[in-house]
């Protein structure tokens, strides 16, 4: 049997060649997909007939694609349509590394259901798969604070505030759609001269806010911690950087010696649990970029697990009060 599946559409996995250089030395065991999406990292590890791949991906309509693996890998490949959030409550052994590809696949770009799109028309959306609620509860239903604190913290947009008012504004007189979301922020904006969309800090917030990604990573690294032997990797290829600071501050901050004080020599921590590889972040090359425009933006970071036992209130701390800011979906549930 071939090791590779005809896909229906060519993909571009972002820093493939890199990520196989990382898990080659120990090329040849159990390696987690945790953001399938359209195959491309699962189907080059299946290509060692003695790997098996474990997917995981939120989208329904991962789950065509994944039947196609599944017809053609056997028991090489098993797809669990959930969050990755959720791989603690994987049971499997001789896990050799997690790959985590934190990037949204060209076809969920150009889905119009999603409606990730800031050129899309129609009711806003923005939901992967398994949500409580959608950008256009969001934008129709919250208070101007909450929009503020989602647009200012998980956009990082300076007129952060001004736009919520807008939208305020605005939705008094009918529930708001792409366009006239897109609107407002044109008109509120229009003095400004951006080399990115005007749209492209919003629509990047509220996709966060509606899949709950901040709270998604955090506990998608510890779950992939645990659930990790010892020796085993950990990959992540973020593309925004608040996304790529929480993985920065979670793979250095553990893999690094603490000194318990100023007065003391320093000691192992037990929150060392990592061995980091490259400080310095791996980032696609002109020639890849060139090929897949979209990869410009992606960073790889990677650590490996050297000790059991760690304590990740110092991260949740770190980090807490964007995971605050996520509860404001409650509201909507």
């Amino acid at each position: 049997m071939s090791a590779t599946i005809n896909l229906e559409k060519k993909h571009f996995p972002v820093l493939l060649d890199e990520i196989i250089k990382i898990i080659s030395p120990r090329y040849s065991g159990t390696f987690l997909d945790c953001t399938f999406g359209q195959g491309g990292y699962s189907e080059k590890i299946l290509e060692n007939p003695n790997n098996k791949v474990i997917a995981f991906d939120r989208d329904a309509k991962s789950i065509k694609l994944a039947l196609k693996f599944k017809n053609h890998f056997k028991d090489r490949f098993e797809f669990n349509n959930k969050k990755f959030s959720q791989i603690k409550n994987i049971d499997t052994k001789n896990v050799k590394a997690i790959i985590f590809d934190l990037g949204c696949s060209t076809d969920q770009i150009f889905d119009d259901e999603k409606g990730l799109s800031f050129n899309f028309k129609g009711k806003l959306n923005m939901k992967m798969g398994l949500n409580n609620f959608s950008a256009h509860d969001v934008i129709n239903k919250l208070d101007k604070d909450d929009l503020t604190k989602i647009f200012k913290f998980f956009g990082e947009e300076k007129d952060a505030r001004k736009i919520a008012l807008r939208i305020l504004e605005a939705r008094t007189r009918d529930n708001l759609s792409t366009e006239d979301l897109v609107r407002i922020i044109n008109k509120e904006k229009k003095n400004y001269n951006y080399k990115i969309n005007k749209s492209t800090k919003i629509f990047q917030s509220l996709r966060i806010f509606v899949n709950q990604e901040i709270s998604e990573l955090i506990y998608g690294l510890i779950n992939a911690y645990k659930l990790l032997p010892v020796n085993g990797y950990i990959i992540v290829i973020t593309f925004h950087s608040l996304e790529d600071k929480i993985v920065k501050f979670f793979f250095k901050n553990y893999a690094e010696e603490k000194k318990v004080s100023r007065y003391l020599p320093s000691s192992k921590h037990i929150n060392k649990i990592f061995e980091l590889f490259n400080k310095k972040v791996i980032i696609p090359t002109e020639e890849e970029i060139k090929t897949n425009p979209s990869s410009r933006s992606a960073k790889l970071r990677y650590v490996k697990k050297i000790k059991e036992g760690a304590n990740f209130d110092e991260f949740l701390l770190k980090f807490k009060k964007f995971l605050e800011i996520e509860k404001i979906g409650r509201k909507l549930w």
